[in-house]
This record gives C-alpha cells, sequence and structure tokens, in this order.
C-alpha cells in the first residue's frame, strides 16, 4: 500500500519560518536541505546526460570486465550473475507517505461498489468527455468488439484526463501490445476478455504491472505526461502498479474451470463473471440451474481468493458483486432523453405520406 507525501505542506513552514526570522534579526540563517527532485514522467531520465564522458563503473575498453561472474564493490547482488535470485533494487520505490491517487481502486478497497459506463463505438472525445462526467466510477472503452484503433482511444482519455470517471479499457485479449497501449494511454481500469488459465492469467498480470512485479516496459506515453498523470504523488513510474485495478473476465467452460486459480494469481483485482457469454458457450441463459451453477463457481472463485466480483450492471444487487459495466452511450442517450421528456418522449406527429409515414407493421 502507498502512503501520501506531506512535504510539500512542511517545507511551506519552513520557508514561512526562516522568512519570519529573517524580518526580526540580520543574523544569517542556515542554508537550508536541499529537496530531493520530484519524480519525473520522463521514462528516460535517467539516462546519461548528453556529452558524458565520466564512466566509472565502465569495463576497460577492450577488456573483458568479467561482470557475469564478479559484481563490482558495493552492490547489493554478488556472485554470478542469476535473474532468479536478482535482489531487486529501490530505485522505483514510491516515496514514504504516498497515497493512492486512483478513486476507482480507493472505492474498490473501501467495499464500494463502482460502475464503468460503456463507451462502444463513439470516438469524438466530446462524447467520451460527457460519458466520463455523467457519474460512472470509470470509462469502459470497447476496444475487442469495435473497431477504433488506439490513437482514437488516446485522443479521447487525454481530451478530459481529469474527469469524474478514469479511463478504462477491455482489450481484445491477452497480449502485450494490446496491454501496454492501454497503459501508456492512461488506462487505469483494465479488463482482461476470455481468461481460460492461471498460465494466461500470469501473462496478463506480466505486462500489466512493472517490475518487479510484472515485465511491464517503461517506455513512456502520455500515462507519463504531467497532463495526465506525471505529477501524481510519488511520481507515474512508482505509484502505477499500486494504482492499477485488473479485471479478468470468466467468459468460457475452461475459465470456469480454472476460475480459483485465476481469480489467486497476485496483482488481479477482480474477476468478471461474464453474463454474455458464459450463456453462449454453456448453451444456457439466466435463472436456468446449469446457467446459475457456473455463475456461482466464479463467486465462490472470488471469495475464496478474496478478490472483487464482477458483473453486469442488471446484478448490481446481486450478493456479492460489487463492480458492474453498465450500458453503451447510445443506450444512455437513450435513457437520459426519456427521463427528461417524461410523457412527452415518442409523441411525434404521424404524417400519413412522405418517408416518416408510420408503416405498417
Amino acid at each position: 500500500m502507498t502512503r501520501i507525501l506531506t512535504a510539500i505542506s512542511f517545507c511551506g513552514v519552513l520557508v514561512l519560518s526562516a522568512l519570519a526570522l529573517e524580518a526580526q534579526s540580520p543574523a544569517p540563517q542556515a542554508p537550508a536541505r536541499p529537496q530531493a527532485p520530484a519524480p519525473s514522467a520522463d521514462p528516460y531520465a535517467g539516462n546519461a546526460a548528453p556529452g558524458a564522458s565520466e564512466f566509472p563503473l565502465a569495463a576497460p575498453a577492450g577488456t573483458d570486465s568479467r561482470a557475469r561472474d564478479v559484481a563490482p564493490a558495493g552492490a547489493a547482488n554478488g556472485g554470478p550473475f542469476d535473474p532468479a535470485t536478482w535482489k531487486y533494487g529501490t530505485a522505483f520505490n514510491p516515496p514514504a507517505g504516498t497515497k493512492l491517487w486512483n478513486p476507482v481502486k480507493l472505492k474498490m478497497l473501501a467495499g464500494g461498489k463502482v460502475t464503468g459506463g460503456t463507451l462502444f463505438g463513439a470516438t469524438d472525445p466530446s462524447v467520451y468527455c460527457a460519458m466520463a462526467n455523467a457519474g460512472y466510477d470509470f470509462i469502459w472503452t470497447e476496444m475487442q468488439h469495435d473497431q477504433r484503433d488506439w490513437q482514437a482511444a488516446a485522443r479521447m482519455w487525454r481530451t478530459c484526463p481529469h474527469a469524474k470517471a478514469v479511463p478504462g479499457v477491455r482489450v481484445a485479449y491477452t497480449d502485450e501490445r494490446e496491454i501496454q497501449h492501454a497503459l501508456d494511454a492512461g488506462a487505469l481500469v483494465l479488463v482482461v476478455p476470455t481468461v481460460d488459465t492461471e498460465e494466461e492469467a500470469r501473462e496478463v498480470v506480466n505486462w500489466a504491472y512493472f517490475p518487479p512485479l510484472g515485465r511491464r516496459s517503461n517506455g513512456g506515453g502520455q500515462a507519463f505526461d504531467a497532463a495526465m498523470y506525471g505529477g501524481v504523488p510519488g511520481g507515474y513510474r512508482a505509484t502505477a502498479n499500486d494504482n492499477l485495478v485488473l479485471i479478468l473476465m470468466i467468459e468460457t467452460l475452461e475459465g470456469v474451470k480454472n476460475a480459483a486459480a485465476i481469480a489467486k494469481v497476485p496483482g488481479v483485482t477482480a474477476v468478471f463473471a461474464a453474463s454474455g457469454d458464459l450463456a453462449n458457450f454453456t448453451g444456457y441463459r439466466q435463472g436456468q440451474p446449469d446457467y446459475e451453477r457456473v455463475i456461482n463457481i466464479v463467486h465462490d472463485a472470488a471469495i475464496a481468493a478474496g478478490v472483487r466480483l464482477c458483473g453486469p450492471f442488471a446484478w448490481r444487487d446481486r450478493p456479492d458483486f460489487t463492480c458492474f459495466q453498465a450500458g453503451s452511450e447510445t443506450a444512455a442517450i437513450a435513457r437520459g432523453v426519456a427521463a427528461e421528456l417524461g410523457p412527452l418522449a415518442n409523441t411525434q406527429g404521424r404524417p400519413e405520406v412522405g418517408p416518416f409515414a408510420v408503416r405498417p407493421k
């Protein structure tokens, strides 16, 4: 768990105190302690400065340094080089006191119910931003079943990066490219469909999380920009793992069989009992015993693993379900208009002729 920094306000007190003392006495003040640099949003900030010429630990020119077998003085990892026993360093630890900044993760950890509004086909940032400020906890940007590309998704997310609902996405499959495109563009809720095995779940975790938990590359993207998350307390790279919400969808009979193992994979925030595809893959509908059996198996897996249980918004009152996928932007428009117009909805005029004439059923 991460913790919040209080250094800014504390430093402010120090500055005010120093000014007050200077006004009272001309005596020279002790120099202020140097402040640690703010975490950079640039993933290449640790690279050598242009023109650097001093490399004290570099291998001598033309000489075998024997680094594979012998560690340099002061190294935490001694003996022959071995990834299996490598002690991960502290370079990307969040500063002490850094708190979570993803409201969805906070709400889930507190036991609250979270809902994602589905952006199914729209690519217009104004539509996305309207959805993101309509009251949902996150926006489920659909990348599995829609034809939009990552450029369109990224453009929408950066138009209103700090809307009420955080950017979320359902990617197409358990793939490095899909997952890292989503996260580098700014997704804070990652939904992965048709996870069938524990091995697939671990593969998702690999690409979703930075080391040491996963293998996400620190390659940059707009998520690192100050306009999105580059200025968060502790810095994006150091706090991204703690703030990600990872939801794995159980949609097939194979997934149901392995649901308990999938739910227990470290890094999984929630499992989603996919109402539509579990009907598709079982041949039964909601309310029938065979259908309800597979839903309850996913339920039991989530409870045993201590992770959240997700489903369609219609199941918001079903026991133990606490995260949901709501309808699409077109459904939201229809519901909103019906609520706004009330008895005036669907009272259009009825011409007898022309393209708007009422057609016989």
